[in-house]
């Protein structure tokens, strides 16, 4: 990456990623240990793990959600994160069936990527602080859509009609059928809401001017978040290479 380009990004930006990538990676190895190896399969119900899983899902969609702004090539970045994602089902269901991913967070955001930038030009006509507030307010009434209602905070406002949960098509959107299993499962419903919050909080931030303190580069950080894709492809294998040294079997 020349240094051009380089001063054009956000360097605060990069290191929110990378952070948060290094806190996906430190969370994958403890559920191998933990969950696949057996050393403690309830580790990941625990209300430590659940709450770090979801941070780290929440900041990395809105993050990728802020990014977009940044994208010269939107679809072509689309179309790659969707083919890795689709690499990563295709690993898992031929390597270890037992824990495959549909519909995991590289396919969530491809998928959004791309719905995003087809439409961008009536998004950038909305104000700015209308499509965050809008936008949030749908991710919270559509959190549990994949249990069957529509409400907020544990509140049913809406029951969905069970003809709506059928097959992997409709596991896609946000209605998962019956038997339906996936070990990183991120429906277009609710988390496209959660990504375009990302997507609108920095124009958000751009209008009040704030974009200027996310200018800085953090050592080692900011370099990690600007690889993000490819250490996220890597980071599986290099866990179970660790955990076959730690455990002698995979």
């Amino acid at each position: 990456m020349d240094a051009a380009t380089l001063k054009k990004r956000f360097g605060l930006i990069d290191a929110l990623r990378g952070f948060w990538l290094l806190n996906m990676i430190a969370y994958h190895l403890c559920f191998d240990i933990f969950h696949i190896y057996g050393l403690n399969s309830n580790w990941m119900f625990t209300p430590g793990a659940v709450i770090w899983e979801r941070c780290i899902c929440i900041s990395f969609i809105l993050i990728s959600g802020i990014s977009l702004n940044f994208s010269r090539h939107a679809y072509r970045r689309g179309l790659i994160v969707s083919a890795c994602g689709a690499l990563m089902t295709a690993v898992t269901l031929t390597v270890i069936p037992s824990f495959v991913i549909w519909f995991g967070v590289l396919t969530l955001i491809g998928a959004a990527i791309l719905l995003t930038q087809a439409l961008r030009r009536l998004f950038e006509k909305l104000p700015p602080a209308a499509g965050l507030l809008t936008s949030l307010v749908l991710f919270l009434l559509f959190y549990n859509v994949q249990n069957g209602w529509l409400g907020f905070f544990g509140y049913k406002l809406i029951v969905l009609p069970r003809w709506l949960y059928q097959n992997l098509l409709t596991a896609f959107f946000g209605f998962p059928g019956g038997g339906f299993i996936s070990s990183d499962y991120f429906p277009l419903l609710p988390w496209i809401f959660l990504f375009w919050c990302g997507f609108f909080l920095w124009r958000l931030l751009q209008n009040i001017g704030a974009d200027r303190f996310f200018k800085p580069n953090v050592p080692v950080l900011s370099f990690i978040g600007r690889y993000t894709l490819w250490i996220y492809l890597a980071h599986q294998p290099l866990l179970k290479g660790i955990c076959f040294l730690i455990f002698g079997h995979f």
